[in-house]
C-alpha cells in the first residue's frame, strides 16, 4: 500500500533571510512556522515532509553569487593538488610496507580513491535505509581478488551499492603491493566484516589536510575528473574537425569522466522511438544527398557542353546544394552516434559539479573557435596548448584600455575573447563559476552575469555562435 503525503502549509515551513530582508507574506489567514536568519546555511526555505519525516530545502539558485564562489574555491583547490599530488602518490606507495596495520589500510584506500575516484564513504542521505557503502567502508564481500583475469594480473574485482543506490561494479588490475595488502585485510574476517576495520573518511580526511590545506577525498574527484576531460579533449579533437565533431569529441572526453564516477542512468523509457526517429531524417537525408549528387552531375554535362556563364552559376549552386545536404547529414549521424553512445551514462552530473569550466574554454580557444566580432575587431587565436590547468579567467573591465585588440598575432594568454554567454538563467541548473559583463541600455550600465561550468548545452551554444556577446580575458598565472 501507498501513503498520501499531506499538502504543505506555510504553518510548516521555516523562512531563512536575511535581519536586513524584506520577509516574504504568507498568504492571507496564514503564518509562517518560523522566520530565522542564519547565515552558517544556504538554504532559503525548510519544512518536513510527511512520509519520511526527512528535511526539504528550498536552496539558492545555481547561478547565484554564493553558489558560484563555492564552485569557484572547489575547482581552485583541485587545481592546487596538481602541485601536491606527485609527492602524495609516492608517500602513499611508500606506506603500502608500513608496519601499522592502520597506515597500509589508510595507502590503500587512497590509492584506490585516487585511482577509480572513489568516494570515500559515510555520505548516505538522512533516513536512506539501503545498505549504500564507500571506499573507508566497504566490507569483504564487496571486493574478489583474482591471481590473473582478463590478461591482467593482481584484478581486483568492486561490487557494491554506491551513492544514490548506484550499483559500482568493476575489475580493475592493480600494483602488486596492492593486491598483496588486500589478501592481508581479508584474512580471518567474514564477508560482513570491514575491509578497512582500522580506517575512517574522519581520520582520511584528517590525514590529508595535514598533507594539503583543504584536501579532503573529494578534491581527489574533482581533480582526476577535471584531469581525465583534459587529457581525453587533447587525444580527441583536432582543429580540422566540424563542430558538430567536436561537440562529439566533447561529449566523448564527458563520457569518459562520467564512466570514471560512476555516473550511470537507465536508457530513458523515449530512447528507442526518438532513435527511429532519428534515423528516418538520417534516410531522408541519405535521399537528398543522393538526389543533389545526381543532379551536380547532370549539372557538370551541361556546363561542358554549353560553356556559358548561366550553365557554370548553375553548377556552382547545385555544388553548394549538395555540400549543405552533406554536411547537414555528417550532423545528424554524429547526434546519432552521440545518443546512442550515452544512453545508458549520466553526463550532466559531471559536467555541473566535477569539470573545471576553464578547461572547457581553453579547448574552444586551443582550437581557433570562431566567436563573434566584438567592437575592438574580429576574434583570432594562436593555437598554442592550453590545456594547463594554470590559466584562469577574469573579467576584462568594459571599457578598459588594457583591453587589447584581438587580432591573429596576439598569445591567446594576452587576447581578449568575444565570448557568448546566456543573459539568463536558463532554467536548467546550470553551476555559475565565471563572472561576465557586457553594457546594458535597460540597467544603464555594465551587467554582470556567471557562466554555467563545463555544460555541453552551453559549450554547443558557445562553438554555434548563437548566444550573446561578453568580453572575457585569459590571463596566466
Amino acid at each position: 500500500m501507498g501513503m498520501l503525503k499531506r499538502r504543505i502549509t506555510p504553518e510548516d515551513v521555516v523562512i531563512n533571510c536575511s535581519r536586513d530582508s524584506k520577509i516574504p507574506e504568507p498568504p492571507a489567514g496564514h503564518q509562517w512556522k518560523e522566520v530565522r536568519s542564519d547565515n552558517t546555511v544556504t538554504w532559503l526555505a525548510a519544512w518536513t515532509e510527511s512520509i519520511q519525516n526527512s528535511i526539504k530545502y528550498i536552496m539558492l539558485n545555481p547561478c547565484s553569487k554564493l553558489k558560484g564562489e563555492t564552485a569557484w574555491q572547489k575547482f581552485e583547490t583541485a587545481r592546487r593538488l596538481r602541485g601536491f599530488v606527485d609527492e602524495i602518490r609516492s608517500q602513499y606507495r611508500a606506506d603500502w610496507k608500513s608496519r601499522e596495520m592502520k597506515t597500509r589500510q589508510r595507502a590503500v584506500a587512497l590509492y584506490f580513491i585516487d585511482k577509480l575516484a572513489l568516494r570515500a564513504g559515510n555520505e548516505k542521505e538522512d533516513g536512506e535505509a539501503a545498505d549504500t557503502v564507500g571506499c573507508c567502508s566497504l566490507r569483504v564481500e564487496h571486493v574478489q581478488l583474482h591471481p590473473e583475469a582478463d590478461g591482467c594480473q593482481h584484478v581486483v574485482e568492486f561490487d557494491f551499492l554506491g551513492k544514490d543506490c548506484i550499483r559500482y561494479y568493476n575489475r580493475v588490475p592493480v600494483e602488486k603491493p596492492v593486491y598483496k595488502n588486500l589478501q592481508l585485510f581479508m584474512e580471518n574476517k567474514d564477508p560482513r566484516d570491514d575491509l578497512f576495520d582500522r580506517l575512517t573518511t574522519t581520520s582520511l580526511n584528517k590525514h590529508l589536510q595535514e598533507l594539503m590545506d583543504g584536501l579532503t577525498a573529494k578534491v581527489f574527484r574533482t581533480y582526476n575528473a577535471s584531469i581525465t576531460l583534459q587529457e581525453q579533449l587533447r587525444a580527441l579533437t583536432r582543429a580540422e574537425d566540424s563542430i558538430a565533431a567536436k561537440i562529439l569529441s566533447y561529449n566523448r572526453a564527458n563520457r569518459v569522466v562520467a564512466i570514471l564516477c560512476n555516473h550511470q542512468r537507465a536508457t530513458p523509457s523515449t530512447f528507442e522511438k526518438s532513435m527511429q526517429n532519428l534515423q528516418t531524417k538520417i534516410q531522408a537525408k541519405k535521399e537528398q544527398v543522393a538526389e543533389a549528387r545526381a543532379e551536380l552531375r547532370r549539372a557538370r554535362a551541361e556546363h561542358k557542353a554549353q560553356g556559358d556563364g548561366k550553365s557554370r552559376s548553375v553548377l556552382e549552386k547545385k555544388r553548394r546544394l549538395l555540400e549543405k545536404l552533406q554536411e547537414q547529414l555528417a550532423q545528424l549521424s554524429v547526434q546519432a552516434t552521440d545518443k546512442e553512445e550515452n544512453k545508458q551514462v549520466a553526463l550532466g552530473t559531471s559536467k555541473l559539479n566535477y569539470l573545471d569550466p576553464r578547461i572547457s574554454i581553453a579547448w574552444c580557444v586551443c582550437l581557433g573557435s570562431q566567436f563573434p566580432p566584438v567592437a575592438y575587431g574580429g576574434p583570432g587565436f594562436s593555437r598554442r596548448p592550453l590545456f594547463s590547468p594554470s590559466i584562469a579567467l577574469v573579467p576584462c573591465p568594459l571599457g578598459s584600455a588594457q583591453a587589447l585588440p584581438v587580432t591573429g598575432t596576439h598569445d591567446a594568454e594576452s587576447c581578449v575573447i568575444s565570448s557568448p554567454c546566456p543573459e539568463r538563467s536558463d532554467g536548467q541548473g546550470e553551476v555559475g563559476v565565471l563572472t561576465v559583463a557586457w553594457d546594458s541600455e535597460a540597467s544603464g550600465g555594465p551587467v554582470e552575469l556567471s557562466l554555467p561550468t563545463g555544460s555541453g548545452r552551453w559549450l554547443s551554444a558557445l562553438l554555434g555562435g548563437h548566444l550573446g556577446h561578453s568580453r572575457l580575458s585569459l590571463t596566466p598565472r
